[in-house]
């Protein structure tokens, strides 16, 4: 097994998942099968209990693990599926070492960080390395070098580099080159963080330097004279106009040949499937609107699967999709604004939990059911286009969801009777992989074209069996199902209509759209020409 390490200094943020992902995708385009792990140092033991604001958006995998949205973009440039064991947290590791004390398997001794904390870690690392059936593990060492946190993560990996052979692994690390008010690159913070990394033992192969402009070689040679590494181990990591440059670009630096050439690699073939993705992308014609209505607008990460979803389906429709995001609340203040929506090609409301937004997010999917605008609602976009079919079609007034009111006389959605007894935070939700069987002759048919789907669910409340019949008697249809949990929404002679309980975003590749998001997207250029 191969290992790569990548760490990050300086300043949080600089791109270590994409750097990790991209150096990932460039080897298996060489033909190694890659996985990747990441270690977030917080002692939540995973992160789906953290707010969308302070975190961005919570992954699911498909065994139900709730991540980092890191883990997204490596199953996105990988093409892979991973699971929870992938995430490594401080209270994974902590929980899993005290649970082994309290039966006694340290028979008696000490219980200190080291041995049994960073023993505990690189047992994980590598167990999960082999079950992979990789070639190369890549490992994103989450937070700052010199953040509190991190440190027994770090020690852990040096003493991997200590117990693996010298070719079997290799460090990487992601450093900031600033720009004074006189236009020079300067490198004395890369200097500063890699004498930090030294002080803890460990020494990187390579650096990538993330930086406004490239790198000058003047700055590279700096670079390589002050932190000890080959010029060629110097990478520019410049600002590219999109998150899937980068693999091109690094490949272009040489980090690829750099990296095989370490770890006594020899190239099993040529894969140019992302090149020729990346060379769609810039070679789309024609321009569609699309307004997705949310309540987390202002932080765009905590929808970033939903928008690279939207743009692996556009680079497949060859057409640019224009996204812009509308504050659901704004309608509720005035109403009368839900009328902009006339300006877009289509609608897409997104998932969320919390009450706050929804009554804006309903006039939304009524703007667009009345108006015929194509329309895509996700999770709670499926259960809220539920209850506007409810209320403005059925005539149930006062119909909602039992989450966002307890008493209302037509709980559309609710939670099941066979989830009432659970009260573990997260234990009620359905999260991962469930299956679904789709109705024949249905949109929801038509655009997966097969009779039965897997999909990646988070969520708790459902659409209410009691309520199927009669909302199906309306014209609305129930075209995706799993036993009596209703899966897909749609509205047959729309345009396009169509709500799904799960997450279609999380498993959309580029090369690869989501059928729902490509079929949203082909709906807005057809309704355009």
């Amino acid at each position: 097994m191969k290992y790569i390490i990548v760490t990050g200094g300086v300043m949080s943020g600089l791109g270590k998942g994409i750097t990790t992902a991209s150096t990932g995708r460039n080897l298996k385009n060489r033909g190694y099968k890659v996985t990747a792990i990441k270690i977030d140092p917080y002692i939540n033991i995973d992160a789906g209990t953290m707010s969308p604001f302070q975190h961005g958006e919570v992954y699911v995998l498909k065994d139900g693990g709730e991540v980092d949205l890191d883990l997204g973009n490596y199953e996105r440039f990988l093409d892979t599926e991973l699971t929870w064991d992938h995430n490594l947290t401080t209270g994974k590791i902590y929980q899993s070492v005290i649970l082994k004390e309290r039966r006694g398997e340290y028979l008696g001794k000490t219980v200190q960080i080291i041995p049994h904390i960073t023993n505990e870690i690189k047992d994980r690392i590598r167990k999960v390395a082999e079950n992979s059936g990789a070639d190369i593990c890549l490992i994103e060492v989450g937070g700052t070098v010199g953040d509190i946190e991190s440190m027994p993560f770090l020690e852990a990996v040096r003493q991997m580099h200590r117990e693996e052979a010298e070719e079997d692994i290799a460090f990487i690390h992601v450093t900031l080159v600033t720009i004074d008010s006189q236009c020079d690159q300067k490198t004395k913070p890369t200097q500063h963080s890699v004498r930090d990394l030294r002080e803890l033992g460990l020494t990187p192969d390579a650096i990538v330097a993330r930086c406004r402009e490239p790198l000058q070689e003047s700055t590279k040679e700096k670079i390589s004279l002050f932190c000890d590494v080959p010029e060629k181990a110097v990478i520019s990591a410049h600002d590219a106009n999109d998150i899937y440059e980068v693999p091109l670009q690094m490949e272009n630096e040489g980090l690829t040949d750099y990296l095989m050439e370490k770890l006594n690699l020899d190239a099993k073939g040529e894969d140019f499937s992302w090149n020729d993705m990346v060379s769609r992308m810039h070679n789309m014609n024609g321009r569609v609107k699309l307004a997705i209505v949310g309540k987390y607008t202002h932080l765009e990460d905590s929808y970033i699967s939903i928008r690279e979803s939207i743009k692996h389906a556009a680079i497949e429709c060859g057409c640019n999709v224009d996204t812009i995001w509308l504050n659901s609340e704004s309608f509720e203040k005035n109403p009368a604004a839900v009328q902009q929506l006339a300006e877009y090609d289509g609608i897409l409301v997104p998932g969320g939990f919390g009450e706050r937004g929804i009554e804006g997010k309903i006039l939304s999917i009524q703007y667009a059911r009345e108006h015929d605008v194509p329309y895509l609602g996700l999770c709670l976009g499926m259960q809220l286009a539920v209850v506007e079919f409810a209320r403005n079609v059925l005539g149930l007034k006062g119909a909602n969801s039992t989450e966002f009111d307890p008493d209302t006389p037509y709980p559309v959605i609710d939670i099941l009777p066979e989830q009432e007894d659970v009260v573990d935070m997260g234990a009620t939700m359905r999260l991962g992989n469930y299956d679904a069987v789709l109705k024949s002759g249905s949109l929801a048919k038509r655009i997966y074209g097969t009779d039965i789907i897997v999909e990646r669910h988070r969520h708790r409340y459902e659409v209410n069996p009691k309520y199927v019949e009669q909302i199906e008697a309306h014209g609305a249809i129930f075209s995706g199902k799993n036993k009596n949990r209703m899966e897909i929404v749609e509205i047959p002679g729309k345009s396009f209509y169509f709500g799904s309980q799960f997450h279609p975003e999380f498993k959309s590749r580029p090369g690869r759209p989501s059928p729902p998001f490509k079929a949203l997207v082909d709906a807005m250029i057809s309704g355009r020409d």
